[in-house]
């Protein structure tokens, strides 16, 4: 369980002149994903090491490998939009159980 802190998304209050989107942002899939990686690897890790691990977990979610589970909710489209408000608890599971008997015995 990864708990992120989702930013608050200024531009579309602006544009949609509504304070609705200043309690809930609206977000793809693939940014919640950037977060938690930013947040399981730490801000201070290199940007590099940032940018692989992102690619291989983006990678990983479009061949269908994990599912990821954002506020109850599964998604295994990294462009699929979820609303979140301040924070959002994101976990990542295993698709199928043959994987996850072999990610057991590793």
């Amino acid at each position: 369980m990864i708990r992120v802190r989702v930013p608050l998304d200024l531009h579309s209050v602006a544009d949609a002149g509504s304070a609705a989107f200043a309690a809930a942002t609206p977000l793809r899939v693939r940014d919640l994903v950037a977060l938690a990686v930013r947040e399981a690897i730490g801000v201070r890790a290199p940007a590099d090491k940032f940018a692989r691990s992102l690619e291989r977990t983006i990678a990983g979610l479009a061949a269908g490998d994990f599912f990821v589970n954002v506020d109850g909710r599964t998604f295994t489209d990294p462009e699929a939009v979820v609303l979140c408000d301040g924070a959002s608890v994101v976990r990542f599971f295993l698709a199928s159980p043959a994987r996850q008997r072999y990610a057991s015995t590793r």
